[in-house]
């Protein structure tokens, strides 16, 4: 038989006339947190841009010095990850308490898989001396250009790293509620906004994958 939770869910909070405001305005606040972080990615994704245009060359030789194997793996790990969520959320809506936790906790899992990869590729490249400002030595006329590629690698995935990590503690979270009983069909907002972030940081590394591993590969 399944595991289906009753529609009985906790009271709303004070300021909240009802469980269905709170969750509207749980969602308008996720959307709007998430508008900023496109604003926040967005400028170092035109920060790149630009330099990539303006330093062509240099960027491609940097682009063939990334660990393709890795950030392909990786970016398979978070397309994993997407579709766990989806179905984490789909089970909130069905009230599979079960399902819902084993998901939740499986992506998790995928996050941290995806942070110990990216951990060891870091690692790959500190060995490497392609750390710009701590240990930074590469022989070719556009070294410069190479360091700035490396510059701004470190620090696009060095933020969707940490972005990431407060997803799997959120996930975690979500997942004890959820084992618990805290959510039902009636009220899951709060898995449905985690689903919102998680999606988005996965939408993130969409965009970073081919312009770091695949420049200087492909066209």
């Amino acid at each position: 038989m399944p595991d289906v939770v009753a529609s009985a869910a906790a009271p709303p909070e004070p300021q909240f006339a009802s469980l269905r405001q709170q969750s509207e305005v749980a969602s308008i606040g996720i959307w709007a947190f998430l508008a900023t972080e496109v604003l926040f990615f967005g400028g170092m994704l035109l920060a790149y841009a630009v330099f990539r245009k303006a330093y062509p060359l240099g960027f491609a030789e940097a682009g063939r010095e990334t660990k393709i194997v890795i950030g392909t793996i990786n970016t398979m790990v978070l397309l994993t990850s997407s579709v766990t969520m989806a179905g984490a959320v789909y089970a909130a809506e069905g009230g599979r308490r079960r399902l819902l936790t084993l998901l939740l906790i499986l992506t998790a899992a995928l996050g941290l898989a995806f942070v110990g990869l990216k951990g060891l590729e870091y690692s790959k490249e500190y060995e490497e001396h392609l750390v710009p400002g701590i240990d930074f030595a590469f022989a070719s006329p556009h070294a410069n250009a190479i360091q700035l590629f490396f510059f701004l690698y470190f620090m696009m995935t060095g933020v969707h790293a940490v972005h990431l990590t407060i997803g799997i503690i959120v996930v975690l979270v979500m997942a004890v509620r959820a084992g618990r009983g805290a959510f039902s069909p009636a009220y899951h907002s709060p898995v449905e906004v985690t689903g919102l972030y998680w999606h988005f940081v996965d939408l993130v590394w969409i965009f970073l994958y081919p312009l770091i591993y695949l420049n200087g590969r492909v066209g």
